[in-house]
């Protein structure tokens, strides 16, 4: 098979943030080389909550409704703490949802889809869009880079053939040991070793154990140890073992299959139940963050940016945020439309977001008493970078809301979901975001459609209009649109690809015109 020797976009990883990415960036037509050390996905479940942001962004690339069938169905995304599975003084709560004035934030919540189901749909989807671009068997050997981009050195780890590409960028997916940051120089700053964990993946007839309490996740309270997760809730399961390595869990007792049986029975309360063992993983809690998200033509995206607690759910969905995030500046910049630059806006944007759901996580790993599961954490997301143009009053908040997601028109946050009537599929405002930049507007107000197409005309830059009530859309409540946005009747907002609102102005008589708001968007001219 040919590989190539030239490409603009160079992905080294393919868990689920290079396979987004890659998704992303074959949607907005941009020519990449994913190359994954692994030979397959993985086997082992791994992250399993996918948030209601990430699934907004698989609603983006056509891939909601695959992902929905190969998770956990909606009436099992419950969490249980309890001594034991059999503890008739168990308690079962659900995901923290916030409504907006009596309707739902998001068209697409949250759901339990294990890394081993996620991959599989995202890879399927990745080879469709770039056929032999996804390259599974090769891992990255070295790199160098200079002012036009970097020369990796690839290998094919079934041969050993070695392969030489140039890249305009970079792009480390490859984990928190990842060996595109340590070729940059970019460090790691924060705790490891917050925690040991034993994971056992096992087969046993816990169906029935659970039924009526069926959930996500199993937290044990003590004197439990760790907890269940759920892979069917029938006969595959994980068992989390917390442990000491330095304490009485010996290299012995983790290759030892009766000992794992024994720790599964005493962890489920049921000494005669039949268990087996089908692998194991150690696995360590830290709380890292890389100093930099980017070096010159190199750049940093998930675990490779960040490495997250896993109490909370977050770490996955942050870095599948970063991949959105990303792509639409490659592509903008790939194509000419952008100045390097706008790639600055990613780091600005996208690590202080990764700072506090550390924090969060972090917080979550020494809860005692437990922790709020929270889908909606990450549609709180409020950006400040050169990619966004804020209004004069608006006020600085933090990177997210703890205290949950309010829908706001504030430049640099989600654009609100409300619910519309349409074409087919089209059934949230969301349904109409990109891939280009997007301008919805309430009113029939022809000087917006004459202000895209004169940026379209001067600049290459395409602005799709959307004007609801109007035509085809029609909000299900009218207005509902320009009230959570705070807009008046004849204004609009800039949504960029990723759905992020770039820019907010009153009517089209508004400073600066559309298309120097773009201008200063895509250059970080000021």
């Amino acid at each position: 098979m040919h590989f190539p020797t030239t490409t603009p976009v160079l992905i080294v990883g393919g868990g689920p943030v290079g396979l987004t990415l890659s998704n992303l960036l074959s949607r907005y037509g941009v020519d990449h080389l994913l190359a994954e050390a692994r030979p397959d996905t993985s086997r082992h479940p791994k992250a399993r909550g996918v948030s209601a942001r990430s699934m907004e962004i698989f609603r983006r690339c056509g891939l909601e409704d695959e992902v929905r069938a190969a998770g956990l169905p909606a009436s099992q995304v419950f969490f249980y703490r309890g001594r034991d599975l059999v503890d008739p003084d168990f308690v079962r709560s659900g995901v923290a949802h916030d409504a907006a004035d009596g309707d739902v934030s998001t068209p697409s919540p949250g759901l339990i889809c294990s890394q081993d189901a996620l991959e599989p749909v995202l890879l399927r989807r990745a080879r469709e869009s770039a056929a032999d671009r996804i390259r599974f068997g090769v891992r990255l050997l070295c790199f160098t880079e200079d002012e036009e981009g970097v020369r990796a050195v690839l290998e094919d780890r079934t041969g050993g053939e070695q392969h030489t590409v140039r890249a305009e960028w970079l792009v480390g997916c490859d984990g928190a040991a990842s060996t595109v940051r340590a070729g940059a120089g970019i460090g790691m700053d924060g705790p490891t070793g917050l925690g040991h964990f034993l994971s056992v993946r096992f087969e046993a007839p816990l169906g029935e154990v659970v039924a009526g309490r069926a959930s996500a996740s199993y937290f044990l309270t003590p004197p439990g140890r760790g907890g269940f997760m759920a892979v069917d809730n029938d006969r595959h399961w994980i068992y989390q073992y917390p442990f000491d390595p330095a304490g009485r869990l010996g290299d012995e007792d983790l290759t030892d299959r009766k000992h794992l049986e024994d720790l599964v029975r005493a962890a489920a309360g049921i000494p005669d139940l039949e268990v087996t063992v089908r692998d194991t993983m150690v696995w360590r809690m830290d709380a890292r963050l890389a100093s930099a998200y980017r070096s010159g033509r190199v750049l940093l995206a998930g675990d490779a940016a960040h490495v997250i607690p896993p109490t909370g759910g977050h770490g996955m969905n942050t870095g599948i945020g970063d991949a959105d995030n990303l792509a639409w500046k490659l592509a903008a910049v790939t194509a000419g439309r952008a100045t390097p630059a706008l790639l600055d806006s990613y780091q600005a944007e996208r690590r202080p977001v990764a700072r506090q759901v550390i924090d969060v996580s972090t917080d979550n790993a020494g809860a005692r008493a437990g922790y709020r599961i929270d889908d909606e954490l990450l549609l709180s997301a409020a950006y400040r970078s050169t990619a966004v143009i804020p209004d004069p009053d608006t006020p600085i908040r933090p990177p997210l809301d703890v205290s949950g997601y309010h829908p706001s028109g504030d430049p640099g946050r989600r654009a609100p979901h409300t619910r519309i009537s349409g074409p087919p599929r089209i059934t949230s405002t969301l349904d109409l975001i990109g891939p280009d930049f997007t301008l919805i507007t309430a009113a029939d107000t022809p000087a917006w459609q004459q202000q895209a197409d004169a940026a379209t005309a001067a600049a290459g830059i395409p602005v799709t209009v959307h004007q609801l009530d109007g035509g085809l859309l029609r909000e299900e409540h009218p207005r509902s649109f320009n009230r959570l946005c705070a807009l008046p009747a004849a204004g609009a907002v800039l949504v960029r690809p990723d759905g992020h609102i770039a820019w907010r102005a009153a009517s089209p008589s508004a400073e600066p015109d559309l298309l120097h708001a773009l201008q200063r968007i895509l250059t970080g001219v000021r």
